[in-house]
């Protein structure tokens, strides 16, 4: 696609945390076909304690057509991460792929031309998992690792940092930061991308701007994709209790106990859809991390060293 502007200044941003797949990831990023009139800058945001990332970026560096920013937030903490990309940036628009995700050649093209036709503040994109042999057929089926946006309605009210792009000129994005209290629980890009929606922002969906990424043998359990869902509703909890303060909870608890209980009586009677039955039981689990975020409990840890270990 060729644009109207004369340079329209594009950063993508890699937030790493000891990695190796980030060398494949960037290597997928170095193969982007960018359209006529557009300038890309990668910015590599290494969360580890030591810069253990750096030499991986000096080596693929002389291979790379775009230049590339390398910076060391050293606090084990997404948020610093991201933010610290949020602040690196120059560009018009800024670009979030994980460290372990694989971009095909037209992944920017299609992004920025949804951002184009649609004039959205952000513009996410699907993430299709990729499974090993070892995973459990009844999850290979049921694809639980994909992430696609949740629609409310005709609107997509929330987001996710795997796969988005953001109109860094926006009013609704200019100046916005990840929660660092979230940062090593994971949530902090919920709670960012409900705060732009919720002060009149757009969220639009670029469907063939599709990544691919591995699950790794560590997330090929169930328990996982439990402590995953229930650890979403503790963030959507904390929303809602941002929003709904003292006794005016009180109708949220209620509709979180009765959805959960409704998810479990469900997966009692699905026993035999093994699919069906795993379904309902992680939406039980995560109308059971919403009573917990109303209820004030923090959100449990997932990320960092937690993960790394």
């Amino acid at each position: 696609m060729t644009w109207d502007q004369s340079v329209l200044h594009v950063d993508v941003g890699i937030c790493t945390f000891r990695r190796p797949e980030l060398e494949a990831t960037l290597l997928s990023l170095f193969r982007q076909v960018v359209p006529a009139g557009v300038r890309v800058t990668l910015i590599v945001a290494d969360n580890d304690a030591e810069p253990t990332a750096q030499a991986l970026v000096e080596s693929l560096r002389p291979r790379s057509p775009f230049p590339i920013l390398y910076v060391h937030c050293p606090k084990s903490n997404i948020s610093i991460a991201r933010n610290a990309c949020l602040s690196a940036s120059k560009g018009d628009f800024l670009a979030f792929i994980d460290d372990d995700e694989i971009a095909p050649a037209q992944w920017l093209d299609e992004l920025l031309a949804t951002a184009l036709a649609t004039r959205a503040d952000a513009v996410l994109g699907p993430v299709k998992a990729i499974y090993g042999e070892g995973a459990p057929g009844w999850m290979r089926e049921g694809d639980f690792h994909s992430t696609r946006p949740v629609w409310v309605g005709a609107k997509i009210r929330t987001g996710y940092t795997c796969n988005v792009l953001l109109d860094m000129r926006s009013p609704h994005v200019r100046g916005r930061r990840f929660e660092l209290s979230l940062g090593q629980s994971g949530g902090e890009d919920t709670h960012f991308f409900t705060q732009v929606t919720d002060c009149g922002g757009h969220i639009a969906f670029a469907k063939k701007a599709e990544l691919t990424e591995p699950v790794s043998r560590k997330r090929e359990s169930f328990t996982w994709l439990l402590k995953r869902r229930f650890r979403s509703g503790q963030t959507h909890g904390r929303i809602l209790g941002e929003r709904h303060s003292g006794l005016a909870r009180i109708p949220q608890l209620g509709l979180a106990t009765m959805k959960a209980g409704f998810c479990a009586v469900a997966a009692v009677l699905l026993v035999l859809s093994p699919i069906k039955r795993r379904s309902y039981q992680l939406r039980a689990a995560l109308h059971m991390g919403v009573l917990s975020g109303l209820l004030g409990q923090r959100e449990i840890r997932q990320y960092g060293s937690m993960e790394a270990a």
